[in-house]
C-alpha cells in the first residue's frame, strides 16, 4: 500500500500513516535464476563436496578473472578478510594511509594486522582520496596507500599509482562498492598491486557473503592462495603464516547464478537511478552524485546530497522521516571512520585535517534501490522529499517541538 500525501500533518513522523507497509532498503539482495541455483547445490550436495577449492569455486574464479580481464581472482569468505590476507602479503607494517569516508571494515582490517590507519581527505567532487593530500601524509613510516573505489566511481589511480610509485609504497584498492565498473574503459580489479571485492549479500553481485582479491601479479597470486589456505604449500606442510579465508562451494554457485543475471541487475539499478534523477531533476537543495556516462557503472547506490541551508533541515532530520515512512535510507559515511572508536580515542584532532569528510558526512543520503524497488516505488519516494524539501522550515520547528503545531 502507498499513501499519496500532501502535507506535513500526514507525515508518519508526526502520526500519519507509514507511506509502505513493508520497508524499502537501499541493498536488498539481488537474487538469480533459482532453478539454476538449486541445481548447483543440488550437485554439491551429490558430490559431497562443499568446501576446500571445489568444482564451483574454482569455475567462480575463472569466470570472475574472465569477466574483469585479469590474470587472477582469489575468491575469499569475505572482503574484510580479502583486505587482511592482502596486506598480509604485500608485507605491509607501520603505516598505511587510507581514507575515513568509507566503511568500517577498512580500516578495521588493517588495524586487525596491527596497521596504523592514517586518515585522508578526500576530494569532494569524487569523494575518494585526494591524491595531494595523500602525498603530504607520507612519513618514513609509510608503507602502503589503500584507496577506495567509493560508489563505485573510480579513484584518480594514475595519480595514486604515481604517487606510490615516487615514494616506493605498496597501492591496493578496497574495490567493495565497484564491481561491473571501469576506470578509462579498463576493468576495475586490474589496478595497483591488486584489488579487493566484497560480495556480501547488500552489494549488487553476491555469493550470500564473500570476497576476492584480484591481481595481475603472479608470485603474490600464488603466495595469496597459500595464505588463505593456512598457510599450506603442500599436503600438511605449512610454508606462510595464513588464515582460513576459504569460499564455500554454496557461495561460489551463488555467485555464479548471479553472474548470469548481473547485465540485469546493471540496467534495473540504471533504470533506478535515471528515475530518481529525472523525478528530482530542479529540486533546489538535492542533488543526486553523478556517474560518468562515459564508463561501466553498477549503478549501486543513489546517492542524495542534501544542501541543509537550502532545504531548511539537515539530512539527519531528512533520514528520520523517511525512516518513518518505511523509507530505509542509510547515511553512509555518518560519523566516517575518524570518529568511531578505536580511532577517535587514537586521533581525537584528526578532524582538523579532513574538512572535506566531515562537511561531507553530514550532507549524503542513499536512497533504496536494486531488483526489489519499482519505479512506483521511486516516484512516492520522491514526492515524500519534495513535500520535506517545500516544508521544511516548518518541518525543523515540529521536529523541535516534537509534535506538528
Amino acid at each position: 500500500m502507498r499513501i499519496n500525501k500532501k502535507s506535513i500533518g500526514q507525515l508518519a513522523i508526526f502520526g500519519g500513516k507509514s507511506s509502505f507497509d513493508e520497508p524499502l532498503h537501499v541493498g536488498r539482495p539481488n537474487i538469480g535464476n533459482r532453478d539454476s541455483f538449486l541445481r548447483r547445490v543440488n550437485h554439491m550436495l551429490d558430490q559431497r563436496w562443499l568446501t576446500n577449492k571445489g568444482q564451483y569455486v574454482q569455475e567462480f574464479e575463472q569466470k570472475i578473472a574472465c569477466y574483469l580481464g585479469a590474470k587472477h581472482c582469489i575468491a575469499t569468505c569475505n572482503g574484510t578478510s580479502a583486505l587482511q590476507i592482502i596486506s598480509r602479503a604485500l608485507g605491509l607494517r607501520g603505516e598505511v594511509i587510507v581514507p575515513s569516508f568509507t566503511f568500517l571494515a577498512t580500516p578495521h582490517a588493517l588495524e586487525w594486522q596491527e596497521l596504523h590507519p592514517v586518515f585522508c581527505d578526500i576530494d569532494p567532487a569524487t569523494h575518494n582520496c585526494d591524491p595531494v593530500k595523500v602525498e603530504k601524509l607520507i612519513t618514513p613510516r609509510t608503507t602502503g596507500i589503500v584507496g577506495v573505489h567509493l560508489w563505485g566511481r573510480a579513484c584518480d589511480v594514475e595519480a595514486l599509482d604515481s604517487v606510490a610509485k615516487r615514494h616506493q609504497l605498496k597501492i591496493l584498492y578496497d574495490a567493495a562498492h565497484a564491481f561491473g565498473c571501469s576506470y578509462r574503459e579498463k576493468m576495475i580489479g586490474n589496478f595497483g598491486d591488486a584489488e579487493i571485492f566484497s560480495f556480501h549479500a547488500t552489494k549488487i553481485f553476491n555469493t550470500f557473503e564473500g570476497g576476492a582479491i584480484v591481481t595481475n601479479n603472479d608470485s603474490l597470486a600464488a603466495q595469496v592462495r597459500y595464505m588463505k589456505n593456512f598457510g599450506f604449500g603442500g599436503h600438511d606442510r605449512g610454508i606462510y603464516v595464513g588464515t582460513n579465508g576459504k569460499m564455500t562451494e554454496v557461495s561460489a554457485a551463488m555467485g555464479l547464478t548471479n553472474l548470469e543475471s548481473l547485465k540485469e541487475f546493471i540496467q534495473i539499478n540504471k533504470l533506478n537511478y535515471e528515475r530518481y534523477r529525472s523525478e528530482l531533476d530542479g529540486v533546489a537543495g538535492v542533488e543526486l552524485i553523478k556517474y560518468d556516462e562515459s564508463e561501466k557503472n553498477n549503478y549501486q547506490y543513489v546517492v542524495l546530497n542534501v544542501d541543509r541551508e537550502t532545504v531548511g533541515i539537515s539530512c539527519d532530520q531528512m533520514a528520520k522521516i523517511l525512516l518513518a515512512e518505511n523509507v530505509i535510507v542509510k547515511r553512509y559515511f555518518s560519523p566516517p571512520c575518524h570518529q568511531m572508536e578505536p580511532y577517535r580515542s587514537y586521533f581525537p584532532h584528526a578532524g582538523v585535517l579532513l574538512p572535506e569528510t566531515q562537511n561531507m558526512s553530514m550532507r549524503l543520503l542513499c536512497l533504496p534501490t536494486g531488483t526489489n524497488i519499482t519505479p512506483e516505488h521511486i516516484c512516492h519516494i520522491c514526492q515524500i522529499i519534495r513535500l520535506i524539501i517545500k516544508n521544511g522550515k516548518r518541518i525543523k520547528v515540529n521536529l523541535v517541538c516534537g509534535r506538528l503545531a
